[in-house]
């Protein structure tokens, strides 16, 4: 049996996405408007995990919370605890250079109203656990909401029972960390359900975490 990928730009298996994107192609000819792949440091030791491309963000850019206002909050404070050497993604082609860090998306394909069906996020999952057996052990997974929480457990194996999501929570797994935030989307920042500080404290103690793995 052939190794699984960790991406595959030519991804077609699921029907209702593959429709979707020929649609946005045509009305959106210079969009990306494919799977999107992760984006940053290959030997990160912090991966954060988002749930799928943004309509006018990734999904146009190519390239993971750029180009949306998802991706503001996310970009300043990767600059500010020192992953990355600018503090804004603007294009997938621009001079951002991530140092220690890599972002990929629990769904590699734009759904339509941003909502991944459950047999979406399982078709998907297999590209994901092969990114997370690159991981180093020690490393610390990040994930931006729920679903993304849900996709590490079954890339894992794990009951999603044994470990809620929770703002901030911290999951000691078997090799790896596993830590939780709010997305950091439009809706969660305008209505102070997550706040710069708030976010700023879930990688203050992602710092903590990794200093003390070595």
């Amino acid at each position: 049996m052939a190794k699984q990928s960790t991406f595959n730009p030519a991804c077609r298996q699921c029907p209702r996405l593959d429709k979707f994107l020929t649609g946005i192609r045509q009305d959106y000819p210079n969009y990306h408007a494919a799977p999107v792949p992760p984006f940053g440091d290959p030997k990160a030791r912090l991966l954060i995990v988002g749930l799928a491309p943004g309509m006018h963000g990734a999904n146009r850019t190519g390239r993971p919370f750029t180009g949306d206002y998802a991706g503001i909050l996310l970009y300043q404070t990767l600059h500010k605890f020192g992953y990355g050497n600018l503090p804004e993604s603007i294009a997938a082609d621009d001079d951002l250079v991530l140092t220690g860090c890599r972002i990929t998306n629990a769904v590699k394909c734009l759904p339509p109203a941003n909502k991944p069906t459950t047999e979406e996020e399982k078709t998907c999952n297999p590209y994901f656990k092969a990114e997370l057996a690159t991981l180093p052990k020690n490393a610390v997974l990040l994930t931006l909401g729920n679903i993304a929480h849900k996709a590490v457990l079954r890339a894992l194996d794990l009951k999603q029972s044994q470990f809620r999501f929770a703002h901030n929570a911290v999951h000691k797994l078997e090799q790896l960390t596993l830590v939780n935030s709010y997305h950091c989307s439009r809706y969660n920042t305008q209505t102070r359900r997550l706040t710069e500080k708030m976010f700023h404290d879930v990688f203050s103690n992602i710092d903590k975490i990794l200093k003390q793995n070595g």
